[in-house]
């Protein structure tokens, strides 16, 4: 016996699924099986094979997707030192999450290759982790992991990032826009949030990139204005007039909104912006816009993409309370509609 046999050995056996056929040097040593021994296993003919360094597929024949998945989230999670957590990241957040291709696969995408597919799968972890990309992982980094979402048991990066991701490494242009317009169609995320980790990332200055995004813009807005029209009609709210032009008479343009409620004083605008961090909110076009509306006392709401699709009845009673509040305020000026 030496220093890296446990006292008490765990069965193998009691372990169940792809937990029991992928594991790292570290977990065989702690079920009583040294270095040696999985060496020699995993010899040319042997019951096992080495799939990464130091991740061991513990039957002869080819990796499953699943096993795949977990070989490079054990090699992502347990090689090199390590580091300490840093910010108030919780203990029980992964070290490493799969991204790219193979997250957008586990997040449902049907433009999205099968696992089996992919030669490589992207696993994002920290950038202060000590770990190059080898066989069929690739590793990628991050400043800040986001938030894992955990889907059938694997740790998978949010949709915006693994698109991003997945981009990154693509250059047909037909793939990366199915795979965009995919994101906001499916209702998978909304389009500012793609646009703005694929400016994080800096890939907007390829061609190929900006041209579906454009796509990506229109499909998202278009989206907005259907769930726009579903919750006025299904929450029962007044017709307003739809995609309108706003000018004083013989004066200035004012601005276009998404919908009008003349008797009301009542504006309402689908804010599909990417924000920027360094914007003053202050000096947005939207406040200004909203700033010279309601000096004329006109009432204008601002509408989010994502809450008509997460919570449009709450967006519904933000309307309505406005349209509610027109009575205990002074007549607006009058101003000309024009269609949009």
């Amino acid at each position: 016996m030496n220093h890296d046999t446990p006292l008490s050995p765990l069965p193998l056996r009691h372990l169940s699924d792809v937990r029991s056929r992928v594991m790292t040097t570290r977990q065989l040593r702690e079920h009583g099986i040294p270095a040696a021994e999985t060496t020699e296993r995993c010899r040319a003919g042997g019951p096992w094979q080495q799939l990464l360094p130091g991740v061991y597929l513990l039957h002869p024949g080819p990796p499953t997707s699943e096993e795949r998945l977990q070989a490079v989230l054990l090699y992502a999670s347990h090689r090199g030192p390590t580091v300490p957590r840093q910010g108030a990241a919780s203990e029980d957040a992964p070290e490493a999450m799969i991204t790219g291709l193979a997250a957008l696969v586990l997040h449902g995408f049907a433009e999205a290759p099968p696992l089996l597919g992919l030669d490589r799968i992207d696993v994002l972890v920290s950038r202060t982790r000590r770990l190059r990309s080898t066989g069929f992982a690739r590793i990628l980094r991050a400043v800040e992991l986001p938030v894992a979402q955990e889907i059938t048991g694997v740790p998978a990066a949010p949709v915006p990032r693994a698109l991003a991701d997945a981009v990154g490494g693509l250059t047909d242009a037909p793939t990366v826009r199915r795979l965009l317009t995919e994101a906001v169609r499916g209702g998978h995320c909304e389009a500012t949030a793609v646009v703005r980790e694929l400016s994080r990332a800096r890939l907007l200055t390829r061609p190929h990139v900006v041209d579906a995004v454009d796509t990506l813009l229109a499909e998202g807005r278009a989206l907005a204005e259907q769930r726009l029209y579903a919750m006025v009609r299904e929450h029962g709210l007044p017709d307003p007039l739809w995609n309108v032009d706003l000018r004083l008479p013989g004066g200035p343009h004012l601005g276009g909104v998404d919908a009008f409620w003349p008797e009301y004083g009542v504006a309402l605008e689908i804010d599909t912006r990417a924000p920027r961090p360094e914007e003053d909110p202050l000096a947005s076009p939207f406040f200004h816009k909203r700033e010279h509306l309601e000096r004329l006392g006109i009432t204008v709401v601002r509408c989010l993409p994502r809450t008509l699709r997460e919570t449009p009845d709450q967006q519904a009673a933000v309307v309505r309370t406005a349209l509610m509040a027109a009575g205990d305020r002074e007549p607006g000026a009058y101003v000309v509609v024009l269609p949009r």
